[in-house]
Formats: C-alpha cells, structure tokens, sequence
C-alpha cells in the first residue's frame, strides 16, 4: 500500500513538472519569442496563457513597455559658429519587432542602447553643426527635438525599435567659453542700455522744446486777446464816456477838475506851483465867490 502511495506521488511530481515546462504565461506587458532548437518558432504578442513542447522548445521575454535611455554624462558638441556645447538629453523607445530586435542585437538591451546612443549624439551632432548658440538654446529647439527624432527612428526601426521621442533637457556652455560669452552679453546690452537711454534723452529735448514753443505761442496769442479786449474794453468805455458828457459838457469840465484835483492832492505833503489865475483853479475860485451854489 506504502509503495502504490509512492509511485502515485511520484507521478504526480512528474507530471506537475512537465506541466510546468509546458505551460508559460505572457504578461501585457511584454513580448515573447519561441525558440525551438535555437530557432525562431513564434512571436507572440498578444497576453494570455500557452503551451510549448518541453525540452525542445524555450521562451524569452522582451518588455514592451516605453524604455527611457538617458545619458549618463552631457555630450560635448559644436555649433555652425564653433562653439563647444555641452548637451543633456534622453531618448524615449519601445520594441516593435521582437524577432527583428532578438536577430540585430541578440536581444541583448544593453547593445540595443549603444546603438541607439549612437544614432542619436550622430544626429544630434549633424543638427547643432548646422546652427548657433541660439538657436539650439531657443530659437529652433523644438525643431531640432522633432527632426532628431524622426531621423533616429528611421535608424532604430532597422533593428525592430521604435523612437517615442528625443528630448533635450539642457543645453550648457563649457566653463571656459561661458564667461566670455557672458561678458559679450553684458557688453551688448550696456551697448543697446545706452542707445535707448541716449534716444529717451533726445526725444525729451524734442518734447521739452516743442512744450516750450507751444507756451511762448500760447502767451503771445493770450497776450494779443487780452490786448485787443482792452482795447475794445477802452473804446467803448471812452465812447460811453463821450456820449454821456456830450449831454452836459459843463458837467464834464467841472468832473475832470475834480479828477486833477483828487490826482494832485493826494497827500499832505504833495506840492504843486502854477500862477493864482490858472484855469487849474477855475472851479476852485468859483466855489469861493458861491458858485457852489450853481454847481450843486
């Protein structure tokens, strides 16, 4: 009874073992290629649960998901205007053909990034010497990202990979070539600073001069107004004056007499000589003899 309990365990064992080399199981998540003999019997893409003969057929996985190569160090490369720049940058990329892929690199993913470095810093050392500093800084970065990535997915697609992206994270000047450039900078700008102030301090005379010309302009022709209103002013108080005395003209006379006289006798000390029979004193004497009288 012991030896039969033996037996079916043991056959248990073996088959359980040679289901296990049976059956194997492909995540979402990657690829998987069926060798038979060392030959590639099928690439299977899609996850799901399979069966392959044991021993003589074996499996091998490959991701499928976005990989990331970064570089390890900023690659030195040099502008149209032969200035060295040190870049940093990362390249996004996925398997597409496994079989393809397994036949170019031997599946070894440690290859497939030398070779993709490669394609890269080759590309992106043709695009920088085409342009200058600038431009790879701001002007035409965009531009650069989008050709470097189609040119380095051309490339990968001969060894089954796909190129997601290529991104630039950082473009630097070397130590020894920034401090000039920065010092040309300070310089250019001081340069263009003085331009604009030299142009605000010009424009300002041009403002100020035309200000003061419109003030002159404007206190001359308000000096003319104001003239010709007096003026107006007096000939029609002279006229009003004329047709009112013109009623009465001895009215007038004696008016103007008090007038002088008020002119004259203004303070206690003013002193005036003229002869005692002057018509100054015409009204004077007048009043004198009761001619205050008439005038009243």
């Amino acid at each position: 009874m012991r030896a039969g309990m033996n037996v079916f365990a043991a056959v248990f064992v073996a088959v359980l073992v040679v289901l296990g080399a049976t059956i194997f199981t492909v995540d979402q998540r990657q690829h998987a290629i069926v060798f038979q003999l060392g030959e590639v019997r099928e690439v299977i893409e899609e996850p799901g649960l399979y069966w392959k003969w044991p021993l003589i057929q074996n499996v091998r996985y490959f991701d499928k998901r976005i990989l990331t190569l970064d570089s390890a160090e900023p690659e030195r490369f040099i502008t149209s205007e032969k200035k060295n720049v040190l870049v940093d940058s990362f390249t996004k990329w996925r398997i597409i053909d496994p079989k393809l892929y397994y036949i170019s690199v031997a599946g070894d993913e440690s290859r497939a990034k030398t070779r993709l470095t490669q394609t890269v810093n080759a590309g992106l050392r043709e695009e920088f010497g085409k342009r200058t500093v600038h431009d790879v800084v701001s002007g035409e970065r965009d531009k650069i990202m989008e050709q470097m990535r189609e040119k380095a997915d051309l490339d990968a697609r001969k060894i089954g990979v796909q190129i997601v992206d290529v991104r630039v994270k950082r473009v630097e000047l070397p130590t020894d070539v920034s401090d000039s450039v920065y010092r040309r900078m300070d310089a250019e700008r001081k340069r263009v600073a003085n331009e604009l102030r030299s142009q605000g301090s010009a424009e300002a005379e041009k403002i100020r001069a035309d200000a003061d010309k419109q003030r002159e302009v404007i206190i001359a022709e308000a000096y003319r107004d104001a003239q010709k209103m007096k003026g107006e002013g007096d000939a029609k108080a002279a006229n009003t004056y004329a047709e009112a005395f013109e009623k009465n003209p001895e009215f007038y006379a004696f008016y103007r007499s008090l007038e002088a006289y008020r002119g004259s006798f203004k303070g206690k000390n003013d002193l005036i000589v003229v002869e005692p029979n002057s018509d100054f004193f015409k009204y004077m004497k007048s009043m004198g003899r009761g001619g205050d009288k008439a005038v009243k």
